[in-house]
């Protein structure tokens, strides 16, 4: 019996790792329908299986290089009140993002720049391009009628327009639209053929990215990598060790595709309607391409065509993922447990927009989450009382019985029958609730809203680490005295690792954020509560009941 009291305490400290074990087994990509496809080039263009299913008379194969290069020229600079941007004039790449609602990791004083070119080793970068009659990929060189555009105050939207003329008189002009308080940017072709015979292009949007930046820390990993979505397939992941091995070619007539990190996500919505490939490419040892490619029909002499797509790229807030793209939301993955997370997220930023407080709103959800198990973690504790009542009990009976672990077996059923004690009782309500806490574990490491929020006093930001590490000093205390109120084993070796235990697991929470560890310490301070309260009215009965005895 003293191994199955060990084993509860496993399962409900345990617990703890299991989150962290879970979040990085989460951060690991589904398997995705990749099959390789023809010899790429390394240069950034599109897979050749795609080009060859334009097949129209004069349509060119962009040059192969040897190694991968980003080509640059001229910047224009471009500002809004979400964003700092510079876009390049080689292939009108936008090259450089600043977040300006959201501040860089370490210093504060910073933006957060989420995309960039000239940052070793990251490489972040999104492209687009034509393919076809000599037509602009992202190599081709652009113009503009100025190299610096601000959103006018009272505006609210800011175009800014790159041409292109070709040789056979083939004019094309790429727009990118900044909209005021939004991360949405609308980027649109305009093609007009004022040359003598048909075109036949297809377009393609493409993320490059590194292998190497934004891969969280050794102890809280995250998952940087591909993404996109169809409604046949939902969201899938690729990591880039994936597209190191085969590259994806997937056809579909809708969803997106781009490139997710912690808190943050960049994602190609081409039109609706129009058939697309995604597919995914190695450029070079540490440089990978994730986009769609589709084609787009003959455009006769004399004919122009308008065509529009979006870029998302920005922060992974739910409700503006919600509205700009079908299964965009899912960018925040919370995994298996999607179907509880996601209305405990609900529930969290509802709770916030009332206290405007990130750090209460865990307090307060902590609670409700407490009372919503109150009667299961209340029968878990009420068997764990009644089986530290009947420890000294338990002990004689070893005593008495010593090594016949049958007849000691006997006995101690029947000492539980005639108690009316079930041994197990104080487990199986726990596991009830370990999926409940995995779920808001993911919402609260997962949601952005916790990035660079404040609680109070020293707690600036829960999603960081506590500075001073009073937090997780705490939950080791309450570790500890959860293990003092827990039934104690007999055996002198299970004693030592059940005094140990708590000091090791407490040892993973120097390594997470603040916003997870005040969940936790809350949640076993309210147990902590919970848990003497029924132990000592346990003991009380306990006693009346053997003073009775004696009379």
């Amino acid at each position: 019996m003293d191994t199955k009291r060990l084993i509860l305490f496993v399962v409900f400290s345990f617990s703890i790792l299991m989150l962290w074990d879970s979040w990085q087994r989460d951060q690991k990509p589904a398997t995705v329908p990749a099959t390789q496809t023809a010899q790429h080039a390394e240069d950034g263009s599109v897979p050749q299986a795609a080009k060859s299913a334009t097949p129209a008379a004069g349509q060119a194969s962009l040059p192969v290089e040897t190694g991968f290069r980003l080509q640059s020229a001229e910047r224009i600079n471009v500002e809004t009140d979400l964003y700092k941007a510079s876009i390049d004039t080689i292939g009108g790449d936008l090259r450089r993002l600043q977040l300006r609602e959201h501040k860089d990791d370490e210093d504060l004083t910073k933006d957060f720049v989420l995309m960039d070119d000239q940052s070793a080793p990251m490489l972040y970068v999104a492209q687009t391009g034509l393919i076809g009659n000599d037509l602009p990929t992202h190599k081709a060189t652009f113009t503009s009628e100025s190299t610096s555009y601000q959103l006018a105050q009272g505006a609210d939207k800011l175009d800014v327009r790159l041409s292109w003329k070709g040789d056979n008189g083939v004019e094309v002009d790429k727009i990118y639209t900044f909209r005021r308080d939004s991360y949405a940017i609308e980027v649109s072709y305009e093609i007009r053929n004022n040359s003598e015979a048909a075109i036949d292009p297809s377009v393609y949007y493409q993320i490059v990215h590194d292998n190497q930046s934004h891969q969280g820390s050794y102890m809280m990993p995250t998952f940087t990598g591909g993404a996109y979505y169809t409604e046949a397939d939902k969201y899938k992941k690729l990591s880039f060790s994936d597209m190191s091995k085969t590259n994806l070619s997937k056809n579909a007539s809708d969803g997106w595709v781009g490139l997710v990190q912690h808190y943050f996500v960049s994602a190609w919505i081409p039109k609706d309607g129009l058939a697309r490939e995604f597919y995914s490419k190695k450029l070079s040892d540490n440089i990978y391409s994730i986009g769609s490619v589709s084609h787009l029909g003959n455009i006769e002499p004399g004919q122009s065509v308008e065509l529009k797509s979006r870029l998302y790229a920005g922060p992974q807030t739910q409700s503006e993922l919600k509205s700009v793209a079908p299964g965009l939301e899912y960018t925040v993955d919370y995994g298996w447990l999607t179907v509880i997370a996601s209305p405990l997220f609900w529930i969290l930023s509802s709770i916030q927009k009332l206290v405007h407080n990130w750090g209460v709103a865990i307090i307060l959800l902590t609670i409700l989450i407490k009372l919503a198990f109150y009667p299961l973690s209340a029968a878990s504790y009420r068997s764990m009382a009644n089986m530290r009542e009947l420890a000294p009990r338990l002990q004689r009976l070893k005593e008495q019985y010593g090594d016949d672990r049958q007849k000691l077996h006997q006995a101690m059923m029947e000492m539980y029958k005639t108690e009316k004690i079930n041994p197990m009782g104080g487990c199986l309500p726990i596991l009830v609730q370990i999926p409940v806490f995995i779920a808001l574990y993911w919402v609260l490491l997962g949601s952005v809203e916790m990035r660079h929020a404040p609680f109070m006093l020293w707690i600036q930001d829960l999603s960081a680490v506590d500075p001073y590490y009073v937090l997780p000093i705490l939950m080791g205390a309450t570790m500890i005295i959860q293990t003092r109120l827990n039934p104690k084993p007999a055996d002198p070796v299970q004693a030592k690792v059940m005094t140990i235990m708590p000091i090791v697991f407490s040892v993973f929470f120097f390594f997470f954020p603040a916003g997870l560890v005040l969940y936790w310490l809350v949640n076993n301070i309210l147990s902590i509560a919970q848990q003497w309260q029924i132990n000592r009215t346990i003991h009380n009965a306990a006693v009346k009941k053997k003073g009775n005895a004696r009379r």
